[in-house]
C-alpha cells in the first residue's frame, strides 16, 4: 500500500482514542519466600494483636490482612501470610513490604531462609472492565468489581505463592549440581575422584533430603481447600495463573534433576566402593605373598640352607672361648 493520504493518520470526527490506562488501577504484587514455614499460631497471634478483628482473616493454609482498606473501585493494600512460608503483599510500597516481611512474618519464621536463598518474585496487577482476568507478561489483569475483594486475589495468590515457594527448591538443585558437576568430569578425565567416602555420603544425604522435602511439597501444589468452596470462576483463574507458571513441568523436571543426581551419585558411591575392595584385594594378596616368603625361609632354615654361615660362626666362638 502507499503512504497515507493526508489527514488520513489522524482521528476522525466522532471516533475517540481509546482511553489512557488508570494509574490508580495498577498496582504491584510481590511475593517473598523467607522461611520454610510459619508457626500460625504464633502468627496469628501476633496479627491479631497489630491489626484490629476484622481487618484480620483466616482461611486453612494462609491468613489475610486488610493492610490498607479501599474505597468505591479504588482497590486498596492486602496481605496473604501462607502457612509454608511465603507471604504475598498487594498493593503496598516497598518500604510497607519490607516492614510486614522483616518486622512480623520473621518472627513467627520455623526454619527461616538465609538472605541469599530468600526468593522474592514481582509482578504487576490492573484492574480493567473490558478483558477477562487473565496473567500475562508477568502482569495479572482482573475485573474492576473485584477491585475490593480478596478472594480474587487470594485465588491468584495460592499459584504465585506455589511458583515463589518451588523456586527455592529449584535453586537449591541448581546449588547441588554445581557442587557436584566436577566428579563425573575427573572421573572421565583422570580415572579417579578426590573426594572421600564421607564426602559422598553427606551429598547422598542432602539430595534424598531435597527430594522427600518437594515430595512433601506436593501437597502445598495440589488445589487448595479454598476453592472447594469457592465459585467457579475462582478455580479457573488459579488454573490459567497455575498453567502460566508451568507448576506442574516444573516440578517433573526438578523431580527429573533428583534422579539424575542420585544416579550420579551412586555410581560415584560404587566407584568409591570398587576402590576401596580393590585396596583390600592388594593388601591381603600383599599379606600373603610376605606369609609365602617368611615360610619359605622357615623352611629353607629346617633344610640348613639359611643360617648355616651363622651356625658355623658361632660354633668356632665357642671353641675358642
Amino acid at each position: 500500500p502507499g503512504p497515507p493520504a493526508i489527514f488520513e493518520d489522524l482521528p476522525q470526527l466522532g471516533v475517540l482514542p481509546p482511553p489512557l490506562p488508570d494509574s490508580s488501577k495498577r498496582g504491584r504484587a510481590t511475593l517473598y519466600c523467607i522461611a520454610e514455614s510459619f508457626d500460625r499460631k504464633k502468627l496469628e497471634e501476633l496479627l491479631k494483636l497489630t491489626y484490629p478483628a476484622e481487618q484480620v482473616l483466616s482461611y486453612p493454609d494462609v491468613f489475610y490482612v486488610e493492610y490498607i482498606k479501599g474505597s468505591g473501585d479504588q482497590p486498596g493494600g492486602d496481605v496473604f501470610f501462607f502457612d509454608y512460608g511465603v507471604v504475598a503483599c498487594w498493593g503496598l510500597t516497598k518500604s510497607q513490604e519490607m516492614t510486614i516481611v522483616r518486622g512480623m512474618a520473621r518472627q513467627c519464621n520455623v526454619q527461616g531462609l538465609s538472605d541469599s536463598e530468600i526468593e522474592t518474585d514481582e509482578y504487576e496487577y490492573n484492574f480493567t472492565t473490558t478483558e477477562k482476568p487473565h496473567v500475562q507478561n508477568d502482569t495479572v489483569t482482573l475485573h474492576k468489581r473485584f477491585a475490593q475483594n480478596h478472594k480474587m486475589k487470594l485465588a491468584v495468590s495460592y499459584a504465585l505463592a506455589q511458583s515463589t515457594k518451588l523456586s527455592v527448591y529449584e535453586q537449591r538443585v541448581v546449588d547441588i549440581v554445581l557442587e557436584t558437576k566436577n566428579l563425573p568430569e575427573s572421573l572421565a578425565m583422570t580415572g579417579a575422584l578426590e573426594i572421600s567416602s564421607t564426602d559422598i555420603a553427606k551429598l547422598i544425604g542432602k539430595v534424598f533430603l531435597q527430594k522427600s522435602t518437594v515430595n512433601l511439597l506436593s501437597s502445598v501444589l495440589d488445589t487448595p481447600e479454598f476453592f472447594w468452596h469457592a465459585p467457579d470462576n475462582f478455580q479457573t483463574l488459579y488454573e490459567r495463573v497455575n498453567e502460566y507458571l508451568e507448576l506442574p513441568a516444573r516440578v517433573e523436571l526438578l523431580n527429573s534433576r533428583f534422579s539424575v543426581l542420585q544416579e550420579m551419585l551412586d555410581m560415584v558411591r560404587n566407584h568409591q566402593n570398587n576402590y576401596h575392595n580393590v585396596r583390600l584385594e592388594w593388601i591381603v594378596i600383599w599379606l600373603i605373598v610376605v606369609e609365602v616368603v617368611v615360610g619359605l625361609f622357615e623352611l629353607l632354615g629346617l633344610f640348613g640352607l639359611v643360617g648355616v654361615e651363622n651356625s658355623g660362626a658361632s660354633s668356632r666362638t665357642g671353641s675358642s672361648i
